[in-house]
């Protein structure tokens, strides 16, 4: 599948092309020319021979083959529906139309050539028309500064004594200062008394409600990626304005109780048998009686407390959860889809001091067999008196009652304090209601104890990405291992591509509403479960037709085993079919943590088949006491030696496979009074194999039932090969 090569000296720069002559961008152009050269040759032979005098006095003109009307329309049509014909369609057309075949591939190559041109003429015309609306902004800010007066005197401002950006932020801050007048008069009316907060045990006295709510007007939404929403996310709109004043005290309540509930210990909290917070129900609704209403009849509680200390500055760690692009990126194993719907504030002083949105957002498990939550929520951002930053979310079903609906939430959220270093200290909270009876029974233990969404497994998340983040930004990277990347650049360009790959793979694993899976023949809880997807005019997906298939099944061994087996290079032609029995060989990695575990990987399989000499395998494998994941994708060698060298990584085509392996929630018995490492080797697994398969490069083809039956065999095959490896080495 791979061609055998030992990466040595710089792995930046991957020379292991042998067979590569020029881009297929350059090709058109070079064999248009060579092609017309060799028939313009013969053509001017014959002149030569027929009259040497035409031949002095007249310069010698190549011959260019156009096509006919017909033709031209003809490879037109086709275009539209399929740009990269492959060499079968290529050969059929050129018979068709009375071609060569290689005319029609450089037909096709120099249209790509020319549509990408034009699409790149039509985005320099927008970002013009953008750069003279940002003159004439600017402008517009000149003109009011030769008229601004002073907010206390009311006299003209000394322009030539500050700076310009001084002078804005001054009229901002008057602005501000008014803004937050009257919307703190607007919550008090609607609220009825002042924002309180809570220390560890003893109340403090009342502060006034700063909320700074900017702008109650109509904003724009600000929508993260949605590969896939679900049918509530899909109902859902911006608030009204009659609703944004309950929206205000729902988030400034919301705010109140989750200080108090990550601040009080016993007997709101008690501690359950694996050392984890479980919520005293009686002793909430007496803390909390107004809250947002009783629990729904055959709705279930779930509420939980986790405190880490993580390696990310406190305002990084803000912003990054008020951002929605970079929460669900972040979260990308527990968030599948997140959308801003309004933002009703953006804070105050420049940071995101009062910020509030109106958000949609849908958690998932990474299984098939587990459907999601959605959830329709407002987040407010708040600094405190003490410097402690609080990021509470509260779900509005109140506003828009759904009976879709399958789960609500109660505030959750975190309190964030500054720690030495860099680090910070987050105290997060998470409290559902939920009615999980779509569960199937093989999850119904994990995902009743907790622990599936749970306050846990956000921690051990966050800790997990910044360690990562930490690791993309590091400069001082040891150069005497061998395979270690040192390429600054080369580095983050290959954590952002597999960043995209896992993503990908957890987007195409869920049980999302938006998708579509079709049960296949099984026994059980080993059934497959496939879904197709179209890839159009996507330059991070090959075009075509993308099979998706998964199942979950459990394992009698400890998740901890199950990790190390599956990205263990040298166990990996135990299960991995497609390697075809060849040797796998690390040739670089990226560490991202502090458990040898986390890291991204660029593998090589020594196998004797010529078509898979020029890929290579990227894999991500990352663990956590919650869960754990090992997620691969075969790439191209010339893209990656673009990736090493620091180019771009968005136009890699990929099609991620992989394994969500997590706790079967058995072992809480016997974790009592045990360590994060002790608990990960307790217990059984449950295991979730997915593959993504690109079944056909034309995307209007058909679907046929031999490639769903090669994929279900495909993944059957693998399932008995792990649980055949597992169990030999279990026994």
């Amino acid at each position: 599948m791979f061609q055998p090569y030992m990466m040595e000296s710089q792995l930046h720069h991957l020379d292991m092309t042998p067979n590569i002559n020029t881009s297929e961008s350059d090709a058109p152009r070079i064999r248009d020319d060579e092609f017309d050269s060799a028939n313009t040759k013969s053509g001017s032979d014959n002149h030569e021979g027929a009259s040497g005098d035409d031949h002095d006095q007249r310069p010698k003109k190549k011959r260019y083959h156009r096509h006919t009307q017909r033709q031209i329309q003809e490879m037109e049509a086709f275009f539209k529906e399929c740009p990269h014909p492959d060499d079968k369609q290529r050969k059929e057309l050129s018979r068709e139309l009375g071609l060569e075949p290689l005319q029609v591939k450089f037909w096709f190559q120099n249209k790509r050539t020319q549509m990408k041109t034009k699409h790149e003429r039509h985005e320099n015309t927008q970002l013009r028309t953008e750069n003279e609306k940002l003159r004439a902004e600017n402008m517009r800010y000149r003109e009011a500064l030769s008229n601004a007066s002073c907010p206390n005197c009311g006299g003209p401002t000394a322009i030539g004594e500050m700076s310009f950006d001084e002078h804005h932020l001054r009229l901002e801050n008057v602005r501000l200062r008014e803004e937050i007048d009257r919307i703190s008069a607007i919550a008090a009316k609607y609220v009825g008394k002042p924002v309180v907060s809570y220390p560890l045990a003893t109340p403090m006295p009342a502060r006034p409600l700063e909320l700074g709510v900017s702008n109650f007007g109509p904003q724009p939404a600000i929508g993260g990626e949605i590969f896939g929403s679900g049918d509530l996310l899909r109902s859902l709109s911006a608030p009204s304005e009659k609703d944004k004043p309950m929206i205000i005290e729902l988030a400034v309540a919301a705010m109140e109780e989750l200080i108090r509930m990550a601040q009080i210990g016993e007997p709101l909290w008690m501690n359950s048998l694996d050392g984890t917070n479980i919520l005293n129900e009686d002793e909430y609704v007496r803390a909390f009686p107004r809250g947002i209403g009783p629990k729904p009849t055959g709705f279930r509680c779930e509420a939980s407390r986790e405190v880490a200390v993580v390696i990310m500055n406190h305002i990084s760690l803000v912003e990054y959860l008020m951002d929605v692009n970079q929460w669900s990126t972040m979260f990308a194993g527990i968030v599948s889809t997140a959308i801003t719907l309004e933002v009703l504030s953006t804070g105050v002083a420049g940071n995101c001091d009062g910020a509030l949105q109106v958000m949609t957002a849908e958690f998932q498990l990474p299984s098939p067999l587990v459907p999601t939550r959605e959830c329709y929520f407002v987040r407010y951002c708040k600094q405190h008196a003490d410097g402690t930053w609080a990021v509470v979310d509260v779900s509005l079903d109140c506003l828009r009652p759904s009976p879709v609906a399958r789960c609500r939430r109660r505030p959750s959220g975190c309190l964030i304090q500054e720690m030495p270093n860099g680090y910070s200290k987050v105290t997060w909270v998470e409290h559902f209601e939920v009615d999980d009876r779509g569960v199937h029974n093989l999850y119904k233990h994990l995902v009743s104890s907790g622990h599936a969404f749970g306050a846990k497994r956000w921690v051990t998340t966050l800790d997990r990405q910044c360690e990562r983040l930490a690791s993309a930004m590091a400069t001082n990277i040891p150069t005497g291992d061998v395979g270690v990347i040192t390429n600054q650049e080369g580095r983050k360009t290959m954590l952002k591509l597999a960043e995209r790959m896992v993503i990908s793979f957890f987007a195409g694993v869920s049980a999302s509403t938006a998708h579509t899976w079709t049960t296949l023949s099984g026994t059980g809880a080993d059934d497959v479960r496939v879904m197709t997807r179209k890839s159009v005019d996507d330059p991070g997906r090959p075009p075509g037709i993308v099979l998706s298939a998964a199942t979950s099944f459990w394992l009698p061994v400890p998740p901890q085993r199950v990790f190390y087996f599956l990205r263990d290079e040298n166990s990996r032609s135990e299960w991995d079919i497609l390697s075809n029995g060849g040797v796998v060989q690390e040739m670089a990695h990226i560490a991202n943590g502090r458990d040898p575990g986390n890291c991204v990987s660029l593998l090589r399989v020594n196998s004797s088949n010529s078509s898979q000499s020029n890929m290579l395998i990227l894999q991500e494998s990352c663990t956590d006491p919650t869960a754990s994941f090992v997620i691969y994708a075969p790439v191209d060698i010339v893209a990656m030696n673009v990736v090493l060298n620091g180019g771009d990584p968005d136009y890699v085509a990929l099609l991620p496979s992989g394994f969500a392996i997590l706790p079967d929630g058995m072992a809480a018995a016997a974790t009592h009074g045990a360590g994060i490492g002790e608990t990960a080797s307790l217990g059984g697994s449950l295991l979730t194999v997915a593959f993504q398969i690109l079944v056909d490069s034309v995307p209007t083809a058909k679907l046929s039932l031999g490639s769903v039956a090669t994929v279900n065999n495909l993944i059957a095959c693998t399932v008995e090969r792990i649980k055949a490896s597992l169990s030999c080495d279990n026994a």
